[in-house]
């Protein structure tokens, strides 16, 4: 009997022991992921980084253009380039008065050309009615709009060299060609700037490189730039612009951006386009592919390795990179409950550590789920779909 009661006290004082454990004790933070990248970008077509490297190694613009859109050829094309101007939200399209400004009905064809008074120092295009436009002049003197005159359909800026276009801050950016209103939903008009596409070039090429590179991988640059705008251009004869003016598109910043560099690559490959079968390609480049091109739909868009891509003293800062998500940013894209670890499926095979990630598991709590790497670069804000995750040390 003594020895049963001991052990009931024994017992009992265990339970009392792991109950105050268990008060005390905050269960740990489920740890971060770590993830180890290659690249910024898609991969599709042009390095950027890529082209200057090949630049370095002293490869002319059409060695780079060879390798990067394997079986195309160079075209020619000409005409002008319609781009929507993202910043402008304002409901018209607002400008500063300059030197041989004029305004052109876009139903009838008609240009005005407009007075300039020293108190003018802004001229505007609003809606007007339905589908109508009206354009009014800003007094600075008086701080008071004048009307000027009407029109039945769409208006535009053009006549000058150089316009300012006056956006909803009161800071100006100064476009070549032509400012034109266009009629969407509402009382809005949305604002486009329409120009050859040589000069609008002048506003992409420095905007999406950089100005000091080597001639060739800019020459390469602005072909690519040119390509892909006749690409979108043949695609969008019924719409009221062809590109955006983000990355959404590619990148373009009007007149101010412009870099005598730049210029000079663009005047060196004038007209200068890529060709499948005749047509130009959709000429996608990325800032860095990580060692490797990614394939595409298309027959030029293939994978194979990339030495030019980490080429030496290229200043490419996207070679590889590592980034950390907590877990919470984890089970959000997953959603398998507490995550136990995550792992790269497949790969492509061509170039290091395997190459670029195509699917990933995670596995957690409850379940596992694969996801592309596309889909997981997307959700969890990657530079790239080449990624690994290096076991958890604890």
């Amino acid at each position: 009997m003594r020895k049963r009661a001991i052990a009931v006290v024994v017992l009992s004082c265990t339970v009392i022991s792991a109950t105050a454990q268990a008060r005390d004790v905050v269960p740990a933070a489920a740890p971060d992921t770590t993830i180890n990248g290659r690249g910024f970008g898609h991969g599709r077509g042009l390095s950027q980084y890529g082209a200057q490297g090949a630049a370095l190694a002293g490869k002319p613009a059409k060695h780079i253009l060879d390798f990067y859109y394997p079986g195309t050829t160079t075209g020619k094309a000409t005409g002008s380039i319609r781009v929507r101007v993202s910043a402008d939200t304002t409901d018209g399209v607002r400008v500063g008065a300059v030197s041989g400004l004029a305004v052109r009905s876009l139903a009838t064809g008609k240009v005005y050309p407009l007075p300039r008074a020293s108190t003018r120092s802004q001229w505007s295009i609003d809606p007007n009615g339905e589908h109508g436009t009206k354009v009014s002049s800003y007094d600075a003197k008086t701080r008071k709009w004048t009307l000027y005159k009407t029109f039945t359909g769409m208006a535009q800026f053009e006549g000058a060299a150089v316009i300012g276009l006056v956006l909803p801050s009161g800071a100006v950016r100064r476009y070549r060609g032509a400012l034109r209103a266009i009629d969407v939903s509402g009382t809005h008009l949305d604002t486009v700037n329409v120009l050859p596409l040589e000069y609008y070039l002048r506003g992409v090429v420095p905007r999406e490189s950089v100005s000091s590179w080597r001639p060739a991988a800019l020459q390469a640059q602005a072909v690519a730039a040119r390509t892909y705008s006749v690409f979108h251009r043949s695609r969008a004869a019924r719409k009221a612009y062809d590109l955006c003016d983000t990355t959404s598109c590619q990148v373009y910043g009007g007149y101010d951006v412009e870099e005598t560099s730049t210029n000079n690559a663009i005047a060196a490959t004038a007209g200068q386009v890529r060709l499948y079968k005749g047509k130009p390609i959709i000429a996608e480049f990325s800032s860095s592919n990580g060692g490797a091109t990614a394939a595409g739909d298309a027959p030029y868009q293939l994978t194979k390795a990339d030495a030019w891509d980490a080429y030496p003293k290229n200043g490419n800062p996207n070679v590889t990179w590592t980034v950390t998500r907590t877990a919470a940013q984890m089970q959000a894209v997953f959603d398998v409950g507490s995550i136990r670890y995550v792992r790269v499926l497949k790969r492509t095979g061509v170039g290091p550590g395997g190459g670029r990630a195509l699917t990933v598991e995670a596995v957690g709590s409850r379940g596992k789920r694969v996801l592309t790497a596309d889909q997981v670069r997307i959700r969890l804000h990657l530079r790239s779909a080449w990624i690994s995750f290096p076991a958890r040390t604890s």
